[in-house]
């Protein structure tokens, strides 16, 4: 760095220095690829206004309690060391700056988010069984349907579909724990399957005593033989524990036999741990938070059933829920009437009207939408699991306001007396379930109004306070997308390159060997939408990168994960090795370039270690992205199928 550059950089970290608060104010120092991330105390201090007119600055914003500071790669690197240097606190990854964040939030947040990281991954399947389960209801409820045995028949099918899903969530949500907490991922889907295993008595007969559950006796403790059907918590405690052993054993096993025992251990460690201790304080956490809310709603009258209404969802979380089917069976029995069937139903539509709240503040943004349309029509079936953890959970002030709107629904359960004679269905089918005796039907419709306002309107308020964090926060008057779109812009704007003359075609070739996909469908929203521009993806045979064309290599990555290239002819790329792999730091990752090399079509550029990528949890496909294309010129691009260095992938041209 020379002493001109240097003595701007180090203008403009005194200036953020002063804008953030001061340097007492800094709790942790990052960067990504293009932004400088700043951790603070107390994020108010920040003057994020002015900070958007500093030197190079090309944005501001805050998301996931880091300060954000957009300047684009390669410059980021120059303005991080010389702001770090000036703060001392040189040599923080990433990994350390989240540490840090992470210490700013109280054990509820920490617990909410790690719920959110979880569901994330295996909403696209919650989604899907929701889906399902609203169609088979309405279909189910038809006569026509019934009438007919190929409309039956197909009815049976998309039913069966959506039990499934949900009959083995504790796999999934399993497996996605393991993988979250820093596991690898089958040894989760392993323990979800013996969670499930039909050698065990299913829960729900055992809870109804219909079926012989098995005792053994294992260090002197009785230990049933019982499944964890519905078991949400257990299955997140296990996917934790899981993830603990498997990374313990992983460093203590020798190498030399690590395949074969670590595995081991760890599987049959936690399978003890589930009979003997995780198991058992799982299903009384569960059962304790589903049996208090029952009783409040026996004997705390109005306040019973506001509390029950506003808290009912919470128990979807736990997978309990499913219980309430033999309590509801049990009161019909008793009584004739089932006044938890329109609480629960209130419960589930304020959930709804979050949604449509949270909706309305980011109205502008394409992919809530895409996310919190399908989420609201299943909660109008009776269905909350999209939108719990696709959205009210995963944002946290959403479930307030779906909480508080279930309260007010609750309510009005109470003072109208409103009961159902049957149970089983909820929200518009379960207006059918709906006891007409004083005004029944109208009362049922009056108390989901009153909910589904009472959710909307409490997420809108609080959202304008409580979501001043949101990463789809406005950039100087446009959104998150936009901005970054901007921001990695400026990738290649910090290396002078000498261009040989403009050409009105250009073709790049195979950068790794492997499959072809579109850039679609890469499993990760930044590459798949497009965010950062237009270009396609490989799924990697081999663990090598090499250079698509003559060009320049303008900046690798210190984590060497990524690099950004120019072709001769200024075409500027980003080539990134797997999806999140920032955070392994460098390891498994080798570069045989370095910044400002000249390389030819065909030159290796990256190697890194596929397998052991994979084994940490990571996907390796590579993307290559456009990142700054003229107006002027588009992208033509061969058919998706298997590649080499010598396969023509994509041909930019003029016009």
């Amino acid at each position: 760095m020379d002493a001109d550059k240097r003595q701007r950089y180090e203008k403009i970290s005194t200036e953020l220095t002063k804008l953030v608060g001061g340097r007492e104010n800094i709790q942790g120092v990052a960067h990504c690829a293009t932004r400088l991330r700043i951790v603070l105390k107390d994020n108010d201090l920040a003057d994020l206004k002015a900070i958007e007119d500093v030197d190079l600055a090309k944005g501001v914003f805050v998301a996931g309690d880091q300060v954000q500071i957009i300047f684009g790669a390669g410059l980021v690197n120059d303005v991080y060391e010389v702001f770090a240097e000036q703060n001392n606190m040189k040599n923080m990854s990433l990994s350390d700056l989240k540490t840090e964040a992470n210490k700013k939030m109280n054990p509820l947040q920490r617990i909410i988010k790690a719920l959110s990281d979880v569901f994330v991954d295996i909403m696209p399947g919650i989604l899907a069984a929701a889906l399902l389960t609203g169609l088979s209801g309405v279909l189910g409820n038809l006569d026509f349907v019934k009438a007919s045995d190929t409309l039956y028949g197909i009815n049976r099918l998309i039913n069966i579909s959506s039990g499934a899903i949900f009959g083995f969530l504790p796999l999934a949500v399993a497996y996605s724990a393991c993988k979250r907490f820093g596991g690898r991922p089958i040894l989760g889907i392993v323990m979800g399957c013996i969670m499930l295993s039909d050698s065990l008595a299913n829960a729900y007969s055992a809870a109804q005593g219909t079926v012989e559950v098995t005792t053994l006796h294992i260090f002197g403790l009785g230990v049933q033989l019982v499944g964890f059907q519905g078991g949400i918590i257990v299955a997140l405690l296990m996917g934790f524990v899981t993830a603990k052993l498997d990374r313990f054993f992983e460093k203590k096993v020798p190498e030399v036999i690590r395949l074969l025992l670590s595995p081991l251990l760890t599987t049959l460690v936690g399978a003890l741990l589930l009979f003997t201790v995780i198991g058992p304080v799982g299903r009384g956490l569960s059962s304790g938070i589903t049996n208090a809310l029952v009783w409040m709603t026996q004997n705390l009258g109005v306040v019973g059933y506001g509390v029950f209404a506003g808290l009912q969802q919470l128990v979807v979380i736990t997978g309990l829920h499913h219980i309430f089917g033999a309590i509801e069976a049990q009161l019909l029995a008793d009584t004739g009437r089932n006044f938890l069937n329109p609480l629960m139903s209130v419960a589930i539509i304020a959930q709804g009207g979050a949604v449509l709240g949270y909706l309305v503040l980011h109205r502008k943004n394409v992919k809530v939408r895409e996310l919190c349309v399908p989420s609201f029509i299943s909660v109008l079936f009776g269905i909350t699991e999209p939108a719990l953890f696709g959205i009210n959970l995963r944002y946290r002030f959403p479930i307030i306001g779906g909480c508080v709107g279930g309260a007010l629904g609750g309510i009005i359960v109470y003072t109208t007396n409103l009961a159902a004679v049957g149970f089983g269905t909820t929200v518009v089918p379960g207006i059918a379930l709906a006891d007409p005796a004083g005004n029944g039907y109208v009362n049922y419709i009056i108390a989901h109004i009153i909910a589904i306002a009472g959710g909307f309107f409490v997420t809108l308020v609080l959202g304008r306070f409580m979501d001043k964090d949101s990463a789809e926060q406005d950039v100087e008057g446009k959104s998150f997308s936009e901005a970054t779109r901007e921001e990695e812009k400026e990738t290649l704007g910090t290396k002078k390159i000498v261009l040989e003359q403009v050409v009105d075609q250009e073709v790049f070739f195979g950068y790794t060997e492997g499959k072809q996909i579109v850039i679609e469908e890469v499993k990760d929203e930044t590459f798949a939408g497009k965010v950062l521009g237009d270009g396609v993806a490989v799924i990697p045979s081999v663990g090598k990168v090499y250079a698509p064309a003559d060009g320049t290599i303008v900046n690798i990555f210190e984590t060497k994960h990524a690099l950004c290239f120019a072709s001769n002819h200024g075409t500027e790329i980003l080539i990134h090795i797997g999806v999140d792999t920032v955070n392994l730091k460098g390891k498994y990752f080798t570069a045989h370039v370095k910044d400002g090399d000249i390389v030819k079509k065909g030159q290796l550029l990256i190697t890194f270690d596929k397998e052991q990528i994979e084994k940490a949890g990571y996907d390796t496909t590579i993307p290559m992205i456009f990142t700054d294309l003229p107006d002027d010129k588009r992208l033509m691009k061969a058919a998706p199928g298997p590649m080499t260095k010598n396969t023509e992938i994509i041909t930019v041209s003029v016009g």
